[in-house]
């Protein structure tokens, strides 16, 4: 099994990061995520939370002898969960890998929390764990594989984030300057 995290600080305010989770998709740094459908969404009226599950569409180019051995294809299914809490300014993100799931799972989780001088803080940690205790050797390959690939991933998914925010905020900034 391995462990993957990272903490880091968006230079936006927790109410800007949650609008731009939803505008995260597609951007031109994460070209690995094809779609993304929401599959459910509710409010809670006790609490006031967001839930919303999506399946997002990927295309991850695997080595070939991860096809040649695991079969699959290209096209990859990840189920994402998130609640949304305004009381707290908490977002919480999970998601779980669908496909090749008989082989290995990536789980992983997102919280974004307000920090000092309306930043918000983006922690990231990620348990990734091949499920074939027969072929050890290849599943410390494929572990291997899949945390090199996460790794490149969650980088590019923080710079297209950023870009994403910068873009939203600043046409939004922008706006009332032009319309005077």
């Amino acid at each position: 099994m391995h462990y993957f995290s990272q903490l880091f600080n968006y230079d936006h305010p927790w109410s800007h990061v949650v609008i731009g989770m939803w505008h995260k998709y597609p951007n031109p740094h994460c070209s690995h995520v094809l779609s993304i459908d929401v599959v459910d969404r509710s409010i809670d009226p006790q609490t006031g939370i967001i839930r919303t599950e999506r399946i997002l569409g990927c295309k991850q180019k695997a080595p070939g002898w991860i096809v040649r051995v695991f079969g699959g294809s290209e096209d990859a299914y990840v189920r994402e969960v998130s609640f949304i809490d305004p009381a707290t300014q908490t977002a919480t993100i999970t998601s779980v890998n669908l496909s090749l799931s008989q082989f290995a799972t990536c789980y992983e989780s997102i919280r974004y929390t307000p920090s000092p001088n309306g930043r918000t803080t983006f922690a990231q940690t990620a348990e990734i764990q091949a499920r074939m205790t027969l072929w050890r050797s290849a599943a410390d390959k494929l572990e291997n594989w899949l945390v090199q690939r996460f790794e490149q991933n969650a980088h590019l998914g923080k710079i297209g984030f950023s870009d994403v925010l910068r873009q939203l905020w600043e046409a939004r900034e922008q706006q009332p300057a032009q319309q005077s």
